[in-house]
């Protein structure tokens, strides 16, 4: 899971608990005008996810870490898919964070209220 926050122009994602081990990361930061769109998802799970490196995947139970799709990179944190939320992003490393968060539409509000 995952805890959004922001400062000044920037959305950070601090990663929470064991999955900081499973993602290899404890934190990413973006700049809040590359965030093209956000939203819930329950079909996370379903989502093509690509090549693993590095990171953790027990399939359909938890992805955590980085993964290559085709020619775009994804960071994944989810254990419940009925709390991800999908961040589509432009001019960053990541092409797409998909992360597991405690209250999903708040969220999603929050962070459309910042683009």
């Amino acid at each position: 899971m995952v805890e959004i926050s922001f400062n000044q122009d920037k959305l950070i994602i601090n990663v929470k608990g064991i999955t900081k081990i499973f993602s290899l990361r404890s934190e990413l930061t973006v700049n809040i005008k590359n965030v093209i769109s956000v939203k819930a998802t329950l079909g996370a799970m379903k989502m093509p996810k690509g090549l693993r490196a590095p990171g953790t995947a027990i399939p359909g139970i938890f992805y955590a870490g980085t993964f290559y799709d085709g020619g775009d990179i994804v960071f994944w944190d989810v254990r419940h898919a009925d709390k991800a939320i999908v961040i589509e992003l432009k001019n960053e490393d990541f092409k797409r964070l998909v992360v597991e968060v405690e209250n999903p539409s708040d969220t999603v509000a929050m962070i459309q209220n910042k683009i």
